[in-house]
């Protein structure tokens, strides 16, 4: 039940990586470079609102908790955000731009309010090594069921009318869907009593810290690289079947065969970290994700239906490890730093990875873009160019394999091992029992 925490938010962020990028330009028929500009934008709004959102969850002090409350707050400005991204009140550039530029920094703003308190709940609810990858599996279903709905908002649409119309329609469907996970999501976590009471430190001093902490900076690296991957191909995969291979009426079984191995393959992943290092479990899958992103570059229109679906399932296996290991990773980074601290944070910590949650997304949006007005790309014509194509082709395949590969420069040799783990711990409660010890 918590999971459908994530499963919410996940609708919707994957809503915006997959669909409204296309939705923008060949529904409501904003230029694409257009479109990635109106995402990063609103990402420097995130740059201060995620952390700052973490850091106030941090030190709040209503009765009914310090994150919890924020659930019932944010549940339905997600809700009417959601339902307006996917209206068409406007025609001209300018006025597109800047309706949809104002509802979608709302709903950003929407999901930090919710996503910042659920994410930092995670590492407070549960404090073993494998415990937090087991929550984090469950968590990571529940979304990866999200980008499911995301991907199948094509078919939604197309059902309820098809053009601008069946996108409004689907889009306030969905938005009701995404409000009603919210209620039980606060029913059932809780918040263990305040270990300590937070310190009364600026918000510009924690940034500061977290800046300093170099473990925390390589996961967020990590992660960084791994999430552009996957907006990218989000972005990428369905123009790629549609224009590239030819085959409109494949994208949504496509993204949905990728997103069923997903789920199928986290229980075993899971099974596999038990007894092994979270950033070696990570570093396979990534290699693993890179290689099946590089066969894409060669699919060719006459090859036949199953290879691309077969494909597309073995992309799912490396695509659960990406999505799911850095945040399993991130609740041992708290505890190192309360080591260093000596104050429990994990609202700054989640604050600021979810704002790279989002603006992978938007770098995603942003590069992919830009490539694809320089590349001629013209959402009105019926035939695209050669160099259009090319662009799809790399931004599919061969960019994020890149991206994905970068990630390795953090993950060898990264410092917090299961053994690390146990000393920190242990160091951390002989502090908690004797003030005077570390």
């Amino acid at each position: 039940m918590y999971a459908l925490g994530d499963h919410s938010v996940n609708v919707a962020l994957s809503s915006l990586s997959l669909v409204f990028f296309t939705f923008l330009v060949t529904v409501a028929g904003l230029q694409p470079w257009l479109a990635g500009v109106i995402a990063w934008l609103a990402r420097l709004v995130d740059a201060v609102t995620d952390p700052l959102m973490g850091r106030l969850s941090d030190v709040t002090t209503w009765s009914a908790g310090r994150r919890r409350p924020y659930f019932l707050l944010g549940m339905l400005p997600l809700g009417l955000g959601f339902a307006a991204m996917w209206t068409t009140p406007f025609v001209s550039q300018a006025g597109m731009f800047v309706w949809y530029l104002t509802i979608y920094v709302g709903l950003a703003l929407a999901m930090t309010v919710l996503s910042v308190p659920y994410m930092a709940l995670i590492p407070e609810m549960t404090v073993g090594y494998d415990d937090r990858t087991s929550l984090n599996t469950w968590r990571s279903a529940a979304a990866v069921v999200g980008t499911m709905v995301a991907a199948a908002f094509f078919q939604f649409a197309e059902a309820l009318g098809g053009g601008s119309a069946g996108y409004g329609r689907a889009g306030l469907l969905i938005a009701i869907w995404i409000v009603l996970p919210w209620p039980f999501v606060y029913a059932v976590s809780f918040e263990p009593p305040r270990r300590n009471t937070p310190r009364p430190t600026p918000f510009g001093s924690s940034i500061g810290s977290l800046l300093r902490h170099r473990t925390y900076l390589r996961l967020c690296g990590i992660y960084l690289g791994g999430r552009i991957a996957m907006d990218l191909l989000g972005l990428a995969i369905p123009l790629f079947i549609a224009v590239w291979l030819g085959r409109s009426a494949d994208v949504t079984w496509t993204l949905l065969v990728m997103l069923v191995v997903v789920i199928a393959s986290l229980p075993l992943w899971l099974r596999f970290a038990k007894r092994r290092e979270k950033h070696g479990v990570l570093a396979v899958g990534s290699l693993w994700f890179a290689g099946c992103l590089v066969v894409v570059f060669f699919v060719e229109p006459t090859w036949p239906r199953f290879v691309m679906f077969a494909i597309a399932g073995a992309i799912g296996v490396g695509y659960a490890v990406v999505d799911l290991f850095p945040w399993s990773m991130l609740g041992e980074v708290i505890d190192e730093d309360e080591l260093i601290s000596e104050d429990r944070r994990e609202g700054v910590y989640n604050g600021v990875f979810t704002f790279i949650r989002k603006v992978g997304g938007a770098t995603a949006y942003l590069c992919g873009g830009v490539a694809l007005s320089l590349a001629g790309y013209d959402s009105q014509a019926s035939v695209q160019p050669d160099s259009a194509i090319w662009a799809i082709r790399l931004l599919a395949t061969a960019v994020p394999a890149l991206c994905v590969l970068a990630t390795f420069a953090g993950i060898v040799g990264y410092p917090i091992t299961r053994a690390r783990h146990r000393e920190i711990q242990a160091e951390v409660e002989a502090r908690r029992a004797d003030p005077r010890e570390a």
